[in-house]
């Protein structure tokens, strides 16, 4: 082989040989490896540019657009684009930060006005025409001093700079750029930001894109910095993929839980409590009571043991939990009572090892799992706060294990399996996703040892569970690594449901033991797991997921009797009476409204059946049964219902992911 000639090859083997200086896209090509639409390469395990020069036996695959890695490599080259069309239209502002993040993209700004939706018609107009004008994305490596000063009238850029290691760089360039080249003759004219890539390679290969609102958002999230004007975007492989998921974006307004909770009267967020705090309301309380009994049941029967704990403790016991230091900003303050200073919690972990320690445990009590549906409070920042999604004050279905080693592979496999059967009975189906979270590389704490361990013990016990899973890299809690379990709703949108975190951290801090085969005191290891995650959050995927349609067994009012006229009254309590008595959730409506009226009203607020009742059904002791979805039976005898929905809620039969209907 000539010395200007090297060799790559694919993932499966197969090799090329290309001249020297061959770009990622070349060794693409010539390994036949570009199959519709490709961005970029995967370099040795590292995405990088399509120009990017390869190296003698590197090995190189595709990132197709329509891949989760492409998507975001698109979405954040169109928000570069954004952010060169902002300075262009607005040639004082000072732009930020632009991410890519789940399916979109948005751009921070300093200007002096805020944006208007005449503004975002404006900016997407001029986005366009750049992307029609084909413009290169090229990269350029700088040093700290070139960086300063090419970004010297960008303050936010210069702090960004200014944080960075110079001894992370070779030959002194620590810095990347990426030029958007507007002129392709050379004459070097290019707009310019701060960037890690890569990007795809011209701005012409952006299919499809739109932006949607503005927000305000402080920068680097801190209230003491400027608000900045945020605008997001969303950008997609095709105009098809673009229109699909603004549909679905659309079916999600309708279906939003603030929304269809006060429509149905379920939950309340009255303003006297502030942000992130809600009332359940009676319906909503019945919807919840059901999961929670469920959960309940579901525990015991799996060998947990209930505790209950207060909902605040001495600031002394988040100190020796590490969360004051590594979790304090997401705590609220202190409460100053009797000399001493309380604190809300948030987490319940800490109690639940306070009745671990309750007394000496044998190594025949392990595992000892522990359960508790425990309120717990953080300080989530107003502008981060959506609903019953991501609240101040929330319940967790929490628990926590304390096993042996040669117990946590097993136990953990029983929290999978336990997460799974979540998901089937209240019709989401099977895990859309499991991944495993690795360490993090800040605010980790315990030794290499100890997370090595963790790590292979949520792998194993994913794999013997049959669930193909994931890595997260970086994504696990200080103090451990995790598991969390994804399911997807009925419009296809995915939610982060089930976690299972193993901990070596707590154990230690608290100097908890167990005595061992041996007599002598061993360290448990302990396991966190909240399989709903929180009641309040699993309850608004469940409403959106459904549009407020619940399964007869836990929706609010599972039937409800309509008299034809008035003189139809008696026998309608005669019938609410009996289906009561069958431990049914039944009402009548005596209103003076229309039959047609009822019936509406009925069918808007989704219960599952309504019973119609005349001077025939009186006679016989029969219903006409009008379902939410599905034909109407006239004639049905009224044990024979009662008889049909007990089996039916007995079942908890759920509505497949479905349409709400």
């Amino acid at each position: 082989m000539s010395e200007q000639q090297i060799v790559v090859k694919d993932p499966q083997g197969a090799s090329a040989a290309l001249p020297a200086g061959a770009s990622a896209g070349d060794a693409l090509k010539a390994l036949g490896a570009i199959r519709g639409q490709v961005l970029a390469a995967n370099v040795d395990g590292q995405v990088r540019d399509l120009g990017t020069p390869i190296s003698d036996g590197a090995t190189v695959a595709p990132v197709p657009a329509d891949s989760d890695e492409g998507r975001e490599i698109l979405r954040h080259s169109v928000a570069h684009i954004m952010a060169q069309a902002v300075t262009d239209l607005f040639t004082d502002a000072k732009f930020a930060i632009g991410p890519p993040i789940t399916d979109g993209f948005y751009y921070d700004f300093d200007v002096a006005e805020p944006f208007t939706p005449e503004d975002l018609q404006r900016i997407e107009d001029r986005m366009h025409e750049i992307v029609r004008a084909d413009q290169v994305f090229r990269r350029r490596d700088l040093s700290k001093a070139e960086a300063l000063e090419l970004f010297a009238d960008q303050p936010y850029k210069l702090e960004i700079i200014e944080g960075v290691d110079e001894a992370e760089g070779a030959a002194g360039q620590v810095v990347s750029v990426y030029e958007n080249v507007r002129d392709r003759d050379g004459d070097g004219q290019a707009w310019v930001d701060l960037c890690r890539g890569p990007h795809i390679p011209t701005t012409k290969w952006v299919p499809a894109f739109a932006l949607q609102r503005v927000a305000g958002a402080y920068w680097r999230g801190d209230e003491s910095n400027p608000m900045l004007q945020r605008i997001y975007g969303t950008a997609w492989e095709s105009r098809k993929a673009l229109a699909a998921h603004l549909e679905q974006l659309e079916e999600a307004r309708k279906r939003d839980h603030r929304k269809l909770g006060r429509q149905l009267e379920l939950v309340a967020f009255p303003e006297e409590l502030g942000p992130g705090i809600a009332i359940f309301l009676p319906k909503g309380a019945i919807v919840r009571k059901e999961m929670e009994d469920w959960i309940r049941a579901e525990t015991l029967q799996r060998g947990y043991q209930p505790v209950y704990t207060p909902h605040i403790g001495r600031e002394e016991l988040w100190q020796i939990s590490g969360h004051l230091e590594n979790y304090g900003d997401l705590m609220f303050p202190g409460m100053e009572v009797e000399a001493a200073t309380y604190r809300l919690k948030p987490m319940n972990c800490p109690f639940h090892i306070l009745a671990f320690t309750s007394r000496t445990r044998s190594y025949r009590e392990l595992p000892l799992r522990l359960s508790e549906l425990g309120t717990v409070y953080r300080y989530e920042r107003s502008g981060v706060v959506n609903g019953l999604l991501r609240a101040r004050g929330f319940t967790q279905d929490d628990s926590h294990i304390f096993c042996r080693p040669e117990q946590l592979v097993g136990e953990i496999a029983g929290c999978i399996t336990f997460a799974r059967d979540v998901l089937r009975t209240f019709g989401l189906g099977d895990p859309s996703r499991v991944a495993v979270s690795t360490r993090p590389a800040q605010k980790a704490i315990g030794t290499d040892e100890q997370w090595a361990h963790g790590e292979a013990a949520l792998k194993e016990a994913a794999a013997a569970s049959g669930l193909d899973y994931t890595i997260d890299e970086g994504e696990g809690a200080f103090y451990g690594p995790k598991i969390d379990v994804h399911a997807r709703d009925a419009i296809g949108r995915e939610w982060q449901l089930s976690t299972i975190q193993v901990d070596f951290n707590l154990p230690a801090r608290f100097d908890m033991a167990y005595t061992g085969t041996d007599g002598a005191p061993h360290q448990p290891i302990m396991v966190h797991r909240a399989l709903f995650g929180s009641i309040e959050r699993f309850f608004a995927v469940l409403l959106e997921s459904t549009a407020g349609a619940f399964p007869a067994w836990l929706a609010p009012i599972q039937a409800v009797v309509v008299p034809i006229a008035d003189r139809h009254h008696p026998y309608g309590d005669q019938v609410v009476a009996h289906l009561a008595a069958q431990g049914l959730r039944a009402e009548l409506d005596d209103s003076d409204e229309t039959m047609g009226a009822k019936i509406r009203r009925h069918q808007i607020a989704k219960v599952p059946y309504q019973l119609i009742v005349g001077d025939d059904e009186a006679a016989e002791r029969t219903v006409s049964v009008r379902p939410r979805a599905g034909q109407q039976r006239k004639g049905v005898a009224l044990d024979d219902f009662a008889a049909e929905l007990a089996r039916e809620v007995a079942a908890r039969e759920a509505l497949p992911a479905s349409s709400g209907a």
